[in-house]
């Protein structure tokens, strides 16, 4: 597992041979990209492309620290409860979207009515599910109602951006976004690159640097020959074997845990003891060591990490056993059967690589694995399609609201986006933690949702995976617990 695929080298062979051209100005920067955004409508889509762009064009009414902690944002001030079903939130004064509309209570209640009407039909709407309403009490006040006391409410608020009330209508909107934040969108080349430059009116301290370029490498050994060249200023998922070959290289234990997500409602993973077998089948300590030089912890058999609300500290992973595994599958009358498994390249760390290890994991304990690797775009369609549902499907979710109910809503809960069960128990669990304000009984709650979801083997949980970063010298910035790359943080040395 430790090999180098040799296309890497040849990429950087070639770049070191031929040149590159386009190196950064003494204020610009440049970030290479795994992935295309899909779309640059920031309500839309699931989408780590999009976010990374716009994360720097558009702002929320709450922000977290570099190291976590929630902060206000375009609000004023921490929201306020005024019952046990509505909160007040009082917004800044006098900001402007970049084409000059207001920001106010009119397009506050705009941008979150917009994201959660089932029409718009969000992906992201696991985030928000408890928000049923909106209102305008003034210009600068606004009211948000849940469905119920909701204990996560400000995360939730840290993660919905605002968007202006009239240019979001346009149907350019999704290619020539509009935000209040430090940098404004400039140009699209599309299948090449993102420029954005810096908001002279952004009413925050202004940034350091005046341009950034985001290019799109889907190759991980290209964009590292575009860092080593001196083309890229930073590039995202770093391969863990040439951390000490880059001038920087910034790791932090991320937020993202690959998964493979089974489908309990038909094909061959609709049987438990399949299930199971896959499990049991992947040696993820070997994963963690092998495709991750040890950037990586092996996932305690469930979609949290230790320090996210909800974890279980009783439930551990399942171990390696192929010999159980093979036990299982022929118990099941299952050996030899063909598993569909889906994936992508080039979006997350080692993606395929990881698609492709489990897949030789379950072949050798008898599983016939049928890799099917989509462009990204067309992978997302499949893994929020509920109707066809393939047997396996690969994805890394990241949780960046560090509480139980994002990822559990989105994957674990009958009805998800992302979820391949329909176990009414397991949905129980996870409806009853959402609007629990006492928190030991609200984490019993999700302690019972993780045992069950264990049981029944609904996901083969794989790993928690560094964010590993390679930066040029002349950039400073120690990067984030929430995998935000924004560039209004950063120093030019």
């Amino acid at each position: 597992m430790k090999r180098i695929n040799k296309s890497w080298w040849v990429s950087l062979v070639l770049a070191f041979a031929f040149g590159f051209s386009g190196a950064a100005g003494a204020q610009d920067v440049t970030i290479a990209l795994g992935s295309e955004p899909t779309t640059l409508d920031p309500q839309l889509r699931e989408d780590g492309g999009e976010r990374a762009v716009n994360d720097n064009i558009y702002e929320t009414l709450m922000v977290r620290t570099p190291d976590g902690k929630l902060v206000a944002g375009l609000a004023a001030a921490h929201p306020k409860l005024v019952d046990p079903q509505t909160w007040e939130v009082k917004l800044r004064p006098g900001i402007k979207f970049h084409n000059g509309e207001p920001f106010n209570a009119d397009a506050a209640v705009y941008s979150i009515k917009r994201i959660i009407d089932p029409k718009f039909n969000s992906e992201q709407i696991s985030f928000f599910e408890t928000i049923k309403d909106a209102k305008k009490v003034d210009d600068l006040t606004v009211q948000i109602i849940t469905d119920g006391p909701d204990p996560i409410l400000l995360s939730r608020l840290y993660w919905m951006k605002m968007v202006p009330p009239a240019f979001s209508k346009d149907p350019k909107f999704n290619e020539t976004p509009i935000g209040t934040g430090p940098y404004r969108f400039v140009r699209w080349n599309r299948g090449q690159d993102i420029l954005l430059e810096v908001n002279q009116d952004f009413w925050g301290p202004a940034p350091q640097i005046t341009r950034v370029t985001y290019r799109f490498v889907e190759e991980p050994g290209t964009r590292l020959a575009g860092l080593m060249a001196g083309e890229f200023d930073i590039i995202t998922n770093l391969l863990p074997e040439f951390t000490q070959q880059v001038p920087q290289a910034i790791h932090i234990l991320g937020l993202e845990h690959p998964i493979i997500i089974l489908n309990a409602d038909g094909g061959p993973t609709k049987d438990v003891r399949v299930r199971k077998a896959l499990n049991y089948a992947v040696d993820k300590d070997a994963l963690a060591e092998g495709l991750f030089e040890g950037f990586a912890q092996v996932a305690q058999g469930q979609l949290l990490s230790p320090s996210f609300f909800g974890f279980n500290q009783n439930v551990q992973a399942y171990p390696y056993d192929p010999a159980k595994a093979k036990a299982l599958l022929k118990d099941a009358g299952a050996v030899g059967a063909t598993v569909e498994l889906i994936g992508t390249a080039g979006r997350w760390l080692k993606d395929r690589e990881l698609v492709e290890a489990v897949a030789a994991f379950w072949d050798a304990v008898g599983i016939k694995t049928k890799v099917r690797i989509f462009e990204f775009n067309e992978y997302l369609n499949r893994l929020f399609d509920r109707k066809t549902r393939a047997d396996a499907i690969f994805v890394v979710s990241s949780n960046e609201l560090l509480d139980a109910d994002k990822s559990f809503s989105a994957y674990y809960r009958s009805g998800g986006i992302g979820s391949s069960n329909t176990d009414p128990q397991l949905a129980a669990f996870i409806d009853q933690a959402r609007t629990e304000t006492d928190f030991a009984q609200r984490a019993a709650l999700y302690h019972q949702a993780v045992q069950r979801a264990y049981d029944q083997a609904y996901f083969v949980w794989l790993l928690n995976i560094e964010d590993i970063y390679g930066v040029s010298a002349r950039i400073k910035w120690p990067g984030r617990v929430d995998a935000k790359i924004l560039v209004g943080e950063m120093k030019l040395k």
